[in-house]
């Protein structure tokens, strides 16, 4: 069998296409842990400082919602809205629980995330980067680059 230099060079590229595939599957395995849909951001009024996002997040496994961040605001924060003897009330919380394989639904009337001191409106139509970090049960950190379109202040907040 010839095994010039040619037939080296050869072996040698095939090894690196190779390389780069496997790779490329382990980091598509690694993104598809945890499933983000229907991401949205609500609109907000000239000066107005915080705003919120929400979407639904589906882990493969037993995992949690740890943080947040976005180039929109200087704050980001995820928190929890409870109604207690008809009062709202919203606060910050450590995490939120995502258990393996159940849709948790971040809303406008439970947990979501807080963008508070924007750095400018956010517009009708905009598309706004969100990004989590989650961590699942073995302490693997996850982060997650969201798109999330900004729906207009008067539309329902179930609306698709």
């Amino acid at each position: 069998m010839y095994s010039g230099p040619n037939f080296t060079n050869i072996n040698q590229h095939v090894a690196q296409i190779v390389l780069g595939f496997s790779l490329l599957g382990l980091a598509f395995q690694v993104s598809a842990q945890t499933q983000i849909e229907g991401a949205w951001v609500r609109a907000t009024v000239p000066g107005q400082q915080a705003t919120g996002a929400f979407m639904t997040i589906t882990a493969s496994s037993d995992s949690k919602l740890l943080s947040a961040q976005s180039p929109v605001a200087k704050i980001v924060q995820v928190h929890q809205s409870t109604i207690k003897n008809d009062v709202m009330r919203m606060q910050p919380v450590e995490f939120v629980a995502l258990p393996a394989g159940k849709a948790v639904i971040l809303d406008p009337h439970s947990y979501h995330i807080m963008l508070i001191d924007l750095v400018k409106q956010v517009k009708e139509g905009d598309q706004v980067l969100v990004n989590l970090t989650v961590e699942n049960a073995k302490g693997e950190k996850e982060s997650i680059k969201v798109e999330a379109t900004a729906r207009a202040l008067n539309m329902a907040d179930d609306a698709k």
